[in-house]
């Protein structure tokens, strides 16, 4: 089984092209699915969230508040670093049995959707990455409009990955997402094509 890791940055217009992936038929492994699932209230990382951070990012329902959290995460590193040293271990072991039952069932080709594919040292687990890119101009105010942020909290968010430029070195396929979007799904269709042959 052929396993592409799909990246990039914040509202770069990776979750469209994974949109589009699975029209064309491939399994996609959401990370954001899978790390939502990992902190379900009862899961270790829920208790290891709790002890890290107190009752402060917890809603009175004892699901997490991730706003509340991210406020936090985001603007102190440590912070950060400390949640990411709780949470990721657990993600990857989930994809790791993802794969496992793609691979039991046939899958071909699976992608790994993962925004911090370097970051959580996962794309050691992918055959070939696609990083999906757009300049820094549109990349600010996406985050802005979506998020519902100033430029200043959007950069912030911004400057929490990995930069795009060291993404983009790392990259077997560079994916425009700046480009008109018939464009882009043109030639994401063109590099699905050339994967599901590979991997035949």
């Amino acid at each position: 089984m052929k396993v592409i890791g799909l990246t990039g940055g914040i509202a770069t217009g990776k979750t469209t092209v994974a949109a589009c992936l699975r029209r064309f038929g491939a399994a996609v492994i959401d990370a954001d699915v899978v790390a939502r699932a990992v902190v379900e209230p009862g899961e270790p990382a829920w208790r290891d969230i709790q002890n890290a951070f107190g009752p402060a990012v917890f809603r009175p329902d004892g699901a997490l508040d991730r706003a509340a959290l991210g406020r936090i995460v985001f603007a102190d590193p440590a912070a950060r670093a400390r949640l990411n040293r709780i949470v990721h271990p657990r993600v990857i072991e989930r994809f790791q049995q993802e794969l496992a039952q793609l691979a039991r069932q046939g899958a071909k080709v699976a992608v790994l959707d993962v925004p911090l594919l370097f970051e959580a040292g996962m794309e050691t687990m992918a055959d070939e990455i696609w990083v999906v890119v757009v300049d820094e101009a549109t990349q600010v105010r996406r985050v802005m409009e979506r998020d519902n942020l100033d430029e200043a909290a959007a950069r912030a968010r911004m400057s929490a990955q990995m930069p795009l430029d060291q993404k983009i070195k790392r990259a077997d396929r560079i994916i425009d997402a700046g480009q008109p979007l018939p464009d882009m799904l043109t030639q994401v269709e063109g590099l699905w094509k050339e994967a599901a042959r590979e991997a035949d």
